[in-house]
């Protein structure tokens, strides 16, 4: 069957079980997308910009486990979807992006819109194709969903020019891929699994350190498992968050920058180290030669072997698929005479149970007066009994939802961690609400992030989401202004966001619900009315405290035992 280029790339979607696209049109994609209007197996959601498309493909990928997949064109198509790509790079999460090229005819002579996809994306991808043949766009597509969602994942570019799109040939899709190069491990080897047991018999006071890797890995229930054999205590990083219950009687809490201080403190003092699907990044531990002064055992399993050992020294290096491995770990540990030292173990609680009291948890002074951000959050949890698939943007509102909503399961914290992108919560909701039509979905922003791609308010409208929104509006650049406070002489410099727009009156412009919330006492009755609302978007407009502050704080470039708490200032 002889099908043009854009025709083999909608069948090829098709055959990957693709179900929805996100993306904008314009000239280099026009015969993609009029094989889109051709067939109804895969649905285009038309986002209002590029980065929009990518950050909801990331959203329907963080919250389901399929390849999250997006659609632009070439020029500025592209370098608007760069922000979107490289935020999904530095999470390690599973997408394919089609983006549209020049004819391959011009393509190197400056042609209108052209720029060069490849060179731009490759430090931001996992791998790139620029196809250059009709016949080669099935096998690039097999390829790059293979590349995606195997291995450490990531997104992959696929650049499509005009003419190739246009060009007919013969449509076979590939039952399988081999790429010899490229050949992802499976579980980690298993004496190295057996020292791993034995370390962490041996250990007075083990700990687990357990990030992102774990959700994306599918690995959170046999974590659990291991963490209830062992014992120990177990910590989440941001992106891990869910991975292991914060509910659970064994989770100090996240740690890190903004980590609870039994988490911070657990890490840094304790004797076997078990780090799983984590990096030890700079906001998880902060000064690495802060974290070596203290003699400790590591074992480090990861599926990357490049993220092992990068920033810190490790005594047990463990490649391999995180499911496989620790569930290889788990039937060991299960089969070993070896016991626990029960009596170190209960000893090593009680030293945390001290920092817990020292810490003092997540704490906050509320106010029957203003509004204490931490409070909506709180608030939020026990409205939505905690099951909601929480998105975010990036500032102080994204370490008080992490801090103060418990995430009992994997997949329901949405968030930008290793980017940091504003403007990522809004369109990661609308990706994770298509794909969960039945779950609670909602989006904890800030009256800066969500300016960012608020034009997705018409997206929202178009096709019918109803997230819910909950902008903690401090009237500031909230980090920016609370490191201003803290390490430059509270000289707040282009940090307060000065002519608001009405939201309220922005969101009913957009077709859905808007709700200003100036008294504490307004919180629950507006978030209960809110999420009662179940078919309408619901834009709130929480008037927070402009002083308040997130706490714990280990300061850059500072050790995880120096933190500073709130009573500390």
């Amino acid at each position: 069957m002889e099908l043009t280029g854009a025709e083999i790339a909608i069948r090829c979607l098709q055959e990957e079980g693709v179900e929805y696209i996100f993306g904008y049109p314009g000239g280099a994609v026009l015969h993609i997308y009029d094989a889109l209007f051709q067939q109804d197996k895969v649905k285009h959601v038309l986002v209002r910009h590029e980065q929009a498309a990518v950050h909801a493909a990331d959203g329907y990928a963080r919250s389901s486990d399929k390849v999250g997949v997006a659609l632009v064109t070439s020029g500025p198509g592209l370098t608007n979807a760069v922000t979107g790509i490289a935020t999904a790079y530095m999470d390690s999460i599973p997408m394919v992006i089609l983006s549209g090229q020049v004819p391959s005819t011009v393509i190197g002579e400056d042609a209108f819109q052209e720029v060069d996809a490849v060179g731009i994306t490759r430090p931001c991808v996992k791998h790139n194709f620029l196809v250059k043949n009709p016949a080669d766009i099935a096998p690039t597509i097999k390829k790059a969903f293979y590349l995606a969602k195997s291995g450490r994942p990531g997104p992959v570019l696929i650049d499509i020019p005009k003419d190739v799109s246009n060009q007919k040939a013969e449509f076979v899709y590939p039952s399988s891929v081999h790429i010899r190069s490229y050949n992802p491990v499976g579980c980690g080897d298993v004496t190295k699994i057996r020292q791993a047991v034995h370390m962490l018999l041996e250990a007075k006071r083990p700990m687990v350190y357990a990030g992102g890797g774990v959700v994306l890995g599918d690995a959170s229930a046999v974590l659990t498992e291991l963490v209830h054999l062992l014992g120990a205590p177990c910590t989440n990083t941001l992106m891990g968050l869910g991975g292991f219950s914060g509910v659970d009687r064994q989770f100090v809490g996240m740690l890190g920058m903004h980590g609870t201080y039994e988490a911070n403190m657990s890490m840094q003092h304790c004797d076997v180290l078990l780090a799983i699907g984590a990096r030890f990044d700079d906001r998880v531990i902060g000064n690495p030669g802060h974290f070596a002064q203290v003699q400790r055992k590591i074992i480090h399993i990861d599926i990357d072997p490049s993220s092992i050992a990068k920033r810190v020294k490790v005594d047990l290096p463990i490649v391999g698929d995180l499911k496989l491995t620790v569930t290889e770990l788990v039937n060991v540990l299960r089969g070993t005479k070896q016991k626990l030292d029960e009596a170190a173990l209960a000893e090593w609680w009680q030293q945390i149970a001290v920092w817990r009291e020292k810490g003092g948890g997540l704490r906050y002074t509320n106010s029957t007066e203003i509004i204490k951000p931490q409070y909506v959050v709180e608030t939020l949890y026990e409205v939505t009994g905690g099951d909601a698939i929480l998105t975010s943007d990036v500032g102080q509102h994204q370490m008080w939802g992490a801090q103060y909503y418990k995430f009992k399961q994997p997949r329901r914290w949405i968030n930008s961690g290793g980017l940091g992108t504003m403007g990522f919560g809004l369109p990661a909701a609308m990706g994770a609400k298509l794909i969960n039509p039945d779950a609670t979905v909602a989006c904890i922003t800030g009256e800066g992030s969500i300016q960012m791609n608020i034009q997705e308010l018409s997206t929202c409208k178009q096709y019918n989401l109803p997230i819910k929104v909950l902008a903690l509006n401090n009237r500031y650049l909230g980090m920016v202004r609370q490191w201003q406070e803290f390490f430059h002489g509270t000289r707040y410099s282009h940090s307060y966001m000065d002519a608001l727009p009405d939201f309220v009156k922005l969101a009913e412009a957009y077709g859905h619900v808007g709700m200003r919330i100036d008294s504490p006492a307004d919180v629950k009755p507006a978030i209960q009315e809110a999420f009662a609302r179940k078919d309408e978007l619901v834009f709130m407009d929480f008037r927070t405290d402009p002083t308040e502050n997130v706490f714990p704080m280990v300061p850059g470039g500072k050790g995880l035992s120096e933190v500073i708490l709130a009573e500390d200032l």
